[in-house]
């Protein structure tokens, strides 16, 4: 999978997207919403119900105010809130999108279509789309790295970092912080390192002639990929160790040593884009705010999480920019839907702790580096942050956008499927030249 040129010279050479699995509220983390906390407690007005579908509220449910207490911070003015105390001290380097929607409410098909600009399965990922058009730079490694951490894979599972039609070559190639990197590439008792070039060497003689008789591409991608494996048994293992790195910057990111923990992952995408990984894709699973119980409550379970990760997307952002990484990394963050300004009723009864139902209407994500404007806060919601009011986005404009700052066309990035050509954002999608630098 050698380096290709992009249809432009392009601002970013990667990307580092980070996904929190379940969907952060952004009425407590970016959007302040001083007025939804005067409303505290109140019945819902019907004209924020009528012709609605949500996925839990029934009946009439309260409004609920913000539980976070915001600031603005850096020379911007950012408004952020207190769960995020480290994130407060670089808004300077991100590009909030406040005014982000989405037309699936439920967590799989919703992280399908964040990541393959489709709900439903069978479409490349983001990643596999990225690759495709780009190739790798470092041809011991993958092009396409997938970190999971919270104990769980997200709700649509390996699907969103699959290939769909494009040659599987192209898919994420998901590794661990801790134990072996990659399941099953480490030599069995018994064979050594000469022995599996050998037998590699045999197998891919086989599958040669198959594509000879055959011409399956798939059959390209099989030899690649045992081509590859081999090569990672050497790589690998050494990009994956944190143990190198020095004290302070596990001091910065929050490290656990020898543990699986986001921090970790955080610290291991820096270190793969520093060796020419084209993307790298982080799910943090536990990010739902339904307030059914403790560890779903928006003012305890949702500090929990930004505590184990707001030190590490920080210093990632920090150590990025100190080694003149950031301006050629493009750097994501966000879920896959936002969160009602009403307090969830789950089956039209008041749930034991604060939380939020899904929202489709308006969610948040920033983006950071890779050619984007510092410091930078466009669209807005109305006074309650339950719809758009100005500055709207689409999942297809995002797409349209990053895509944009790798050097790509988003409509010309195509690979022809059952007849027709496809693309990551399908017919639509506009880029958001107005967080462009």
């Amino acid at each position: 999978m050698a380096p290709k040129p992009p249809h432009f010279p392009a601002q970013a050479k990667s990307v580092i997207y980070l996904h929190m699995a379940g969907a952060p509220s952004q009425l407590e983390l970016f959007d302040y919403k001083p007025e939804l906390a005067k409303l505290d407690g109140q019945d819902c007005p019907p004209s924020l119900l009528e012709g609605k579908r949500f996925a839990f509220i029934r009946g009439v449910p309260k409004m609920l105010a913000p539980q976070a207490q915001f600031r603005p911070c850096g020379e911007s003015g950012m408004l952020v809130s207190d769960y995020l105390p480290h994130l407060q001290t670089a808004v300077d380097e991100i590009t909030l999108l406040k005014a982000v929607t989405t037309d699936q409410f439920n967590h799989a098909p919703a992280q399908l279509f964040m990541h393959s600009g489709s709900p439903r399965m069978g479409r490349p990922s983001l990643g596999s789309w990225v690759t495709y058009g780009l190739g790798s730079q470092n041809s011991n490694l993958p092009g396409f790295v997938v970190l999971t951490s919270g104990g769980k894979n997200p709700d649509a599972g390996t699907s969103v970092w699959g290939s769909g039609f494009l040659p599987s070559v192209y898919q994420g190639v998901q590794c661990r912080s801790v134990g072996e990197p990659v399941l099953f590439l480490d030599n069995p008792d018994g064979m050594n390192r000469d022995l599996r070039q050998a037998s590699i060497n045999a197998i891919n003689e086989v599958n040669k002639l198959e594509y000879e008789e055959f011409k399956n591409p798939e059959i390209l991608t099989r030899i690649s990929q045992y081509e590859m494996a081999f090569k990672m048994q050497i790589s690998v293992p050494e990009v994956m160790n944190i143990d190198h790195e020095p004290e302070y910057i596990h001091q910065m990111y929050g490290t656990q040593k020898g543990k699986a923990c986001f921090a970790n992952n955080v610290l291991l995408a820096r270190k793969l884009v520093e060796k020419g990984v084209r993307f790298v894709q982080l799910f943090d699973w536990g990010w739902d705010s339904h307030g059914t119980d403790a560890n779903l409550a928006i003012d305890i379970g949702m500090i929990d999480k930004c505590r184990q990760t707001d030190k590490a997307v920080t210093a990632l952002l920090l150590d990025l920019k100190q080694r003149g990484l950031l301006e050629e990394t493009l750097v994501i963050w966000g879920g896959e839907f936002g969160r009602t300004p009403m307090q969830e009723n789950r089956e039209n009864k008041k749930n034991p702790f604060k939380g939020r139902d899904h929202h489709v209407e308006c969610f948040t994500i920033w983006m950071a580096g890779g050619g984007l404007k510092r410091g930078c806060s466009y669209g807005e919601t109305d006074e309650i942050g339950y719809a758009p009011i100005n500055g709207k986005v689409s999942v297809h404009d995002v797409h349209a956008t990053i895509l944009h700052q790798l050097g790509f066309d988003h409509e010309k990035l195509i690979y022809q499927f059952q007849g027709r050509p496809f693309r990551l954002t399908d017919v639509a999608g506009e880029v958001i030249r107005e967080v462009i630098a």
